[in-house]
């Protein structure tokens, strides 16, 4: 059977599997972007506290995917907990680093001019710092999703959703006569999903940033 026969005949089942890839990846995301935001915000004005964040998460995002999945499966048990945690931990380092580093970036004359009208700090936060610091934010939120959209393949190590079981599928088989097609299938299956995920973030920078701050 070709690669072509191959997805003609197994289109739904492929289909169904990158549906719930996508979903799995957007949720873990979305719990990934408002933990590290928060953290952004609340260690962006201390250097100490600031290093401490992006060392630890940057340390968690150095422990090897299959060994955290393992580990979590005796405590959540098998299927999408493990996977959910992992990626939501895995998803926090880019989001935190720069949300800290464009906080950062805010032009102090900025927020001076707003303290001195008598903006409150959460008043700035909101309304000056904040949407001037969305930019970066939002590229490390897209450069975690790319991550995690690849990472994830590895959830089917512990029954999780997603394309990465039709990978394992292949990899399992390696002289089965569809194992190619399924690795195949499954790998270029990922690449897209990054690359609509990616066109996305695109859409939502050109609606959500400004003119004069897009970078």
């Amino acid at each position: 059977m070709t690669f072509w026969e191959y997805l003609d005949d197994r289109h739904q089942q492929l289909l169904t599997d990158a549906g719930r890839h996508a979903v799995v990846v957007v949720e873990c995301m979305v719990v990934a972007a408002v933990l590290g935001v928060l953290i952004g915000v609340a260690t962006y004005r201390s250097e100490w506290a600031g290093s401490l964040a992006t060392v630890t998460t940057a340390t968690l995002l150095a422990v090897p995917s299959p060994a955290l999945i393992g580990l979590l499966v005796p405590v959540v048990g098998l299927g999408s907990p493990p996977t959910v945690i992992a990626l939501t931990l895995y998803g926090l380092l880019p989001v935190v680093r720069s949300t800290i580093a464009g906080l950062r970036g805010v032009d102090p004359s900025l927020v001076d001019a707003a303290r001195g009208i008598g903006m409150s700090g959460t008043a700035r936060l909101l309304r000056i710092e904040l949407p001037l610091a969305w930019p970066p934010v939002l590229t490390g939120i897209r450069v975690a999703t790319r991550m995690l959209t690849g990472i994830a393949a590895i959830a089917a190590y512990a029954s999780g959703p997603g394309l990465g079981n039709v990978i394992f599928r292949g990899l399992a088989a390696p002289g089965g006569a569809n194992a190619l097609n399924q690795v195949l299938a499954g790998t270029l299956g990922i690449i897209v999903l990054a690359l609509l995920f990616d066109a996305a973030y695109g859409l939502i920078g050109r609606l959500t940033v400004s003119g004069g701050i897009r970078v």
